[in-house]
């Protein structure tokens, strides 16, 4: 009797026992490494305030923002905003709505207290700096507590983590002065690799295990390869992260875990960041009834090269957009409609320019349609109206069937014009550069493209504000915001230029001078470059940032966001990042 109750109760107990889910275990294992990365800022605070000597405070420092990138895969995803305030850039940020600049906070501004030397009299603001993120870490601990997990989110965060080593790990964007991002690229692919195997534990798939093969031929490359300058990024890509990205994808269908259905500018089912379709151009416009299609793509172009759209019907947008020049028109600045004085800017590309989330050099507008229509409205440029443009196009019977195709039973109307040219505008944003196809391995680089690439995404710091890979200042993996930056662009009197940019807008002062980062896709065809066009060539805009932008040349820019140390590029090193960004010309203008 005795043993027949000790084997009902094993029986009952057996049976009771659930098999924790995968994805919960993923979220027991982040719980706990956040913990980790409040004891290693604690024990920095404590160093701080016993005065212990700089070489020390710069290795728990190292071991603390380490332990940070073990749960970045996870708190980055589930809580930006909080993440952000960890481990976001050492910048003030202006918060639009409520019309506020608030300080930059986290372990960027920490950085640069210790970094390259620690100065002990401004211990008390570095102390104070230790607490803001030590309660941000706290306000991590706590939204954790009820974060909901699914396999699905797992694996989209683990393949945008890849993403995130690529365009701000492997480029320096989280460690600008102690310049540590190789180490802790390999801090990220560990914590890919830790939540993976929950997945792949007991799988005697070949694809499932080659992933691992993948993760550790990646952490010992980065290993044995941890000098940033010198350190090969397009190997890296191509030959690590891409497989890697490739491979999380192939898992995931290979378990049957489906891909989330959310809408975003790069899609959830990108197998890399340089797959043709990788990008969803109707993400960045976000309304449905400004999808795009063939008909409003033809419509468009008509519109485009077409002066009705103009006051006098003596201008067209391709007046000045000469799809021979990338859509620019190879002017400083494009002449006035009447004909004497110059706009106020230089004329932008409009190739790749959908994948942005702001327009016009000064960011003041968020849609392609807005451009459109403040273009055409503009007195020095087009000084049309929308609503005279509907009705001489109402007495152009073309015109009229071409919009019943586009827009199938609505007459001609002001939204149809500018979702028609809009439309046409997004139709330019497909890549199909060299670089592109080098990416996925389809082409090959010479030497100093090589060279140029990791220069790029290296030493001279430019991918840092044009982002891999849309080469704009649309920030990754998300790629929900495009940022501006204050350079210090001179005019041709070799002063600051006068003209304040974004500043105007916005009336703050970390805006006074700042300019949207435009895309460099397509960059030999657009000189001359910069908002003024003060810059005839790329050698040109090469030395100005070597020298350290505005600062550089003496202008005493407070709120300049450009590195003002100089570069210390070689003249051999300037022309291969000229070659690299020769390799991002579409091959259409190539031919």
């Amino acid at each position: 009797m005795k043993n027949s109750c000790i084997l009902l109760v094993l029986i009952v107990l057996v049976s009771c026992q659930k098999t924790i889910p995968k994805h919960e275990s993923v979220n027991n294992i982040y719980k706990a490494d956040i913990l980790k990365v409040v004891e290693e800022v604690s024990k920095l605070e404590r160093l701080i305030k016993s005065n212990t000597a700089t070489a020390a405070l710069q290795q728990q420092f190292l071991q603390a923002h380490s332990s940070y990138k073990q749960v970045e895969i996870i708190s980055e995803y589930y809580f930006p905003a909080v993440a952000k305030a960890i481990n976001g850039p050492a910048l003030a940020e202006f918060e639009e709505n409520d019309k506020k600049t608030l300080p930059a906070e986290g372990f960027q501004v920490i950085e640069e207290f210790i970094f390259p030397e620690y100065n002990a009299k401004l211990k008390a603001e570095l102390l104070t700096e230790m607490g803001i993120l030590s309660a941000n870490l706290k306000r991590l601990v706590k939204v954790s507590q009820t974060n909901e997990f699914t396999d699905a989110h797992v694996f989209d965060a683990m393949r945008l983590e890849v993403f995130r080593v690529i365009t701000l790990g492997i480029t320096g964007f989280d460690s600008p002065i102690a310049q540590q991002s190789i180490p802790e690229a390999q801090v990220a692919l560990e914590s890919i690799e830790k939540y993976y195997k929950i997945y792949a534990a007991n799988s005697q798939d070949a694809s499932l295990q080659q992933v691992l093969t993948t993760l550790e031929v990646g952490k010992r490359y980065l290993k044995d390869n941890s000098s940033f300058n010198s350190f090969d990024r397009a190997f890296f890509i191509r030959k690590i992260a891409n497989p890697l990205s490739i491979g999380l994808h192939k898992t995931q269908v290979s378990l049957k875990i489906p891909f989330l259905k959310e809408t975003r500018g790069l899609r959830t089912s990108a197998k890399t960041l340089f797959d043709a379709n990788a990008f969803d151009v109707e993400a960045f416009s976000a309304f449905p009834d400004y999808e795009t299609t063939s008909d409003k793509i033809a419509l468009g172009k008509l519109l485009f090269n077409d002066p009705v759209l103009s006051g006098d019907n003596s201008r067209a947008c391709a007046s000045c957009h000469h799809s021979e020049k990338a859509f620019t028109d190879g002017l400083e600045k494009a002449i006035s409609l009447d004909g004497k004085s110059l706009v106020k800017r230089n004329t932008p590309t409009l190739t790749h320019i959908a994948f942005q989330r702001v327009f016009f050099y000064d960011s003041r507008v968020n849609y392609l349609e807005d451009q459109a229509v403040a273009v055409i409205k503009n007195e020095n440029e087009m000084h049309g109206s929308l609503v005279q443009s509907v009705l001489a196009l109402k007495n152009k019977v073309s015109y009229v069937t071409r919009f019943q195709k586009a827009f199938p039973n609505k007459e001609i109307d002001e939204f149809g014009i500018k979702n028609a040219l809009a439309s046409y505008i997004r139709s330019l944003s497909k890549y199909d550069a060299k670089f592109d196809a080098y990416m996925l391995d389809n082409e090959k680089f010479d030497w100093n493209e090589v060279a140029g690439f990791n220069l790029f995404a290296g030493k001279a710091k430019c991918a840092t504000c044009h982002f891999i890979p849309l080469t704009n200042g649309t920030v990754p993996p998300s790629f929900m915001k495009s940022e501006s930056e204050v350079l210090g662009v001179p005019n041709h009197y070799k002063k600051l230029d006068t003209d304040l940019g974004k500043f105007d807008l916005t009336k703050a002062e970390i805006h006074r001078n700042s300019f949207k980062t435009p895309t460099l896709r397509n960059v030999e065809l657009t000189a001359p470059y910069m908002h003024n066009g003060v810059f005839k060539t790329l050698e040109e805009v090469i030395d100005f940032y070597n020298d350290g932008g505005g600062n550089g040349l003496g202008f005493n820019l407070p709120n300049q966001t450009l590195p003002e140390d100089k570069l210390n590029l070689t003249d051999l090193e300037k022309k291969q990042l000229i070659a690299f960004m020769r390799t991002l010309t579409d091959k259409k203008y190539s031919l």
